[in-house]
């Protein structure tokens, strides 16, 4: 297997450098994923209301739309846009359904974990987190109970940034799996790791400060009625570009880390 060594800088420019380049394609690929999701928010609103597990289970659902997006994208960043295939949203294939699985090996003990540790932790009053007041058992129980789920949330998550360039493999319909994801990115890793993670919390950072600034301009003009699904949108789409530049990066990743071209064999592991 050939020695690559991963530069953080070089891995960041190219992948900014393309999503940026490529903003009227986003919108093209977004715009049925987005309207979607966009959706499944307003039903799940009207139908369960505040509840933990219908949040999660919401959330769940959302990874179909999410899915369709991510393979058309990798599938520019890597193929181009001619191969891009049937828009994203217009229907369900065998690539998709190979890109879950392959998604649920990398993440899915994360899901599970991040899942648990909601529902343990729950809802917790303020006033009980003041340093002079009363030590609620219930509520010491509780975080006894979500250190460990926490501990074991913030190690798979790691594990799953290190594997989940893969991913861009399965969106080109390369056999892959997250052994192979962990073979490959052998002297690596921490440069993957970075990388992904900072496109993660940039995404996460940008999509609050979305959320914040178009809910305070609703408010401020007094669109109560409208506020809740316009800031919806405007978070749903930048939450897709983030997701759509962390995609980008593990395609970045994976053409780079193995020299892809397409039909060319994969190097020989070690």
């Amino acid at each position: 297997m050939p020695a690559v060594k991963l530069s953080f800088g070089a891995v960041l420019s190219e992948s900014f450098g393309l999503f940026f380049a490529n903003l009227r394609l986003f919108f093209h690929l977004v715009t049925i994923p987005w309207i979607m999701s966009l959706g499944l928010r307003l039903m799940w609103s009207v139908l369960a209301q505040d509840s933990m597990i219908a949040m999660l289970v919401e959330k769940a659902l959302d990874v179909v739309p999410m899915v369709m997006f991510m393979v058309a994208w990798q599938r520019f960043v890597l193929l181009g846009p001619a191969r891009v295939g049937r828009l994203p949203g217009l229907g369900w294939s065998g690539r998709e359904t190979a890109w879950l699985l392959h998604l649920v090996k990398v993440a899915g003990v994360t899901f599970v974990l991040i899942g648990a540790f909601i529902l343990t932790i729950g809802t917790t009053d303020i006033a009980l987190l003041t340093p002079d007041g009363p030590i609620d058992p219930e509520l010491a129980r509780r975080q006894a109970l979500a250190t460990p789920i926490g501990t074991g949330f913030m190690v798979s998550a790691l594990l799953a940034l290190r594997v989940s360039w893969g991913l861009a493999a399965t969106a080109v319909d390369v056999p892959f799996s997250p052994r192979l994801s962990w073979v490959y990115s052998r002297g690596n890793a921490w440069t993957i790791i970075a990388a992904l993670f900072l496109a993660f919390f940039v995404n996460a950072i940008a999509t609050v400060v979305a959320t914040l600034f178009t809910l305070g301009i609703m408010r401020g003009i007094g669109a109560q009625e409208a506020a809740a699904v316009i800031t919806w949108t405007v978070a749903l789409l930048v939450s897709y570009g983030g997701s759509a530049l962390a995609a980008t990066m593990q395609a970045v990743i994976f053409r780079t880390l193995l020299g892809w071209r397409e039909g060319a064999p994969l190097p020989a592991t070690t």
